[in-house]
């Protein structure tokens, strides 16, 4: 029988993805990724990607059957600035004045006023 030696070193892990459809675990390079419109989709840390989601998936097919599903849904400008609005929010003080609120997002008044109407218009009932 043979033994490992103590001082061998393990192995790295391999990078792996999570398939957007069915959440099957598969290595990074195997991945079909694209991305698509999406205007709820804001990134911490890619701003310049806000509006556009990475969908990840196992095969060509289930990245085509992804990316039907969010180019039916409808792009909403308030929706993405409402996103830009939270993830400003969420980062930083919980309440900034309109001022500092359009610095940091970018946008002018009426589009955080527009933002804000359909963030109330079209959030969750309370249970």
């Amino acid at each position: 029988m043979w033994k490992r030696k103590k001082t061998a070193k393990p192995r790295p892990a391999l990078p792996l993805e999570l398939c957007d459809l069915c959440g099957q675990v598969f290595p990074e390079q195997e991945a079909a990724t694209c991305r698509v419109p999406d205007s709820s989709a804001a990134d911490p840390d890619r701003h310049w990607s806000d509006g556009l989601r990475r969908l990840t998936a196992c095969s060509e097919a289930h990245l085509e059957t992804l990316r039907e599903r969010y180019l039916k849904r409808p792009y909403v400008e308030e929706e993405l600035w409402a996103a830009k609005i939270d993830r400003v929010l969420t980062h930083g003080p919980s309440a900034l004045p309109l001022e500092q609120l359009a610095c940091r997002t970018g946008l002018h008044a009426p589009e955080i006023r527009r933002a804000v109407a359909w963030h109330n218009d079209h959030r969750p009932p309370h249970s």
